[in-house]
């Protein structure tokens, strides 16, 4: 079973990838051209209603694991 500093770290780890990841695809055109590279290019348009919100829940679940991983060394 995993301590919880490990459990601490993987979390943070992927709140900053997918942060990251996120990020790329809200900012750049990275989705748009390979959406209409494949045929997809009418689903573009709705890439918004997916991209900000997830982008969201990743910059929260990075501030969680901080937090998370902060109250547990001010605890030891």
């Amino acid at each position: 079973m995993p301590s919880d500093d490990t459990s601490s770290n993987g979390l943070l780890k992927v709140g900053i990838i997918g942060t990251i990841i996120v990020a790329l695809c809200c900012f750049t055109p990275i989705l748009v051209i390979l959406f209409g590279a494949v045929g997809l290019a009418a689903v573009v348009g709705y890439l918004d209603l997916v991209l900000f919100p997830a982008l969201g829940i990743f910059i929260l679940l990075t501030i969680y694991a901080l937090w998370r991983k902060n109250a547990r060394s001010s605890a030891s």
